[in-house]
């Protein structure tokens, strides 16, 4: 799809704005007091997690690429599949996102944050904390690490996993078999990539050319199982995060709102450990991406 850098950013910002809505709509159903989905269990969170990734990259797969990760913008780029031009303007598109997604949680779970008194499952709307803390210093250092291992190694499932389904999906060697058949009868520097649609009528592979969106499309659902399972299978020592904006910004947002909105049990943000999900996941991610380009491209 032809589209305009700004066009890109937007679907960015919206796309990660939907994540965070029906992710953390979903944690913020199941750990506010009083909502009609309290203590409904994991898997709620976990369905939601998993759509909130698969409709934006439904919605923007084809329009931005739908990263709404800056780990996953980042590792893209070092790997050289990113231009690094637009690698700040799709950071802060998805912290802003992030951002005003959350907004929308608290402005209509606002009458349940207030009924909650346990400040974790306040700031557990927001922003994730390693399950080994319990609030004392002493805990800090095994919730780093068991935090730090936890998103490192979720995160790289994830990106990993995400390249495998999108690049190796089932007809993926149609399009490379076509650009070497053009190549060879003369239209070298010709590409499928660059085609438009009139162009692929004309040299009668917009058949075979369709059928491989449609196989990228249930990719693109996949990535929202792939996730729903990462949540079930390793949400259980940190959410998980896996994205450094899904963290990052709606635990500025928990830092800078009053009591009076969030309710009296809400306590600290946990700066302490806010570097854990950012860091972690672009280092995943990085890696990743580097490693599924060694063996595969």
């Amino acid at each position: 799809m032809d589209v305009t850098w700004m066009t890109k950013y937007l679907a960015e910002f919206l796309g990660t704005a939907i994540l965070i809505i029906l992710g953390n709509g979903a944690v913020a159903n199941v750990d506010l007091k009083g909502t009609k989905g309290f203590a409904s269990g994991w898997m709620t969170i976990a369905w939601g997690y998993g759509c909130g990734v698969m409709i934006p990259a439904l919605m923007f797969g084809n329009v931005s690429g739908n990263h709404i990760n800056p780990a996953f913008t980042l590792g893209l780029a070092v790997s050289g599949f990113f231009p690094w031009a637009h690698v700040a303007q799709y950071i802060v598109a998805q912290l802003l996102g992030a951002i005003v997604g959350q907004a929308v949680i608290v402005m209509v779970y606002h009458p349940y944050y207030l009924k909650t008194t346990n400040s974790n499952h306040i700031l557990g709307t927001f922003s994730t904390i390693d399950n080994v803390d319990d609030g004392t210093g002493t805990s800090r250092s095994g919730a780093t690490i068991n935090g730090f291992l936890n998103e490192f190694f979720g995160s790289f499932v994830l990106f990993f996993a995400a390249l495998g389904l999108t690049k190796n999906f089932f007809g993926a060697e149609v399009i490379p078999a076509i650009d070497k058949l053009l190549s060879s009868q003369g239209a070298a520097g010709t590409k499928v990539a660059d085609m438009d649609i009139a162009t692929k009528v004309q040299q009668g592979i917009v058949g075979l050319t369709t059928g491989n969106a449609g196989s990228l499309a249930v990719a693109h659902l996949a990535l929202g199982f792939l996730v729903m399972t990462l949540v079930a299978s390793l949400g259980g020592p940190t959410g998980p995060g896996l994205n450094p904006a899904r963290d990052l910004g709606p635990r500025i947002l928990h830092a800078v709102l009053p009591k009076s909105i969030l309710g009296e049990s809400k306590s600290d943000s946990k700066w302490w450990y806010a570097w854990v999900p950012v860091v972690a996941p672009i280092l995943a991610g990085i890696s990743a991406i580097a490693l599924f380009k060694i063996i595969f491209m």
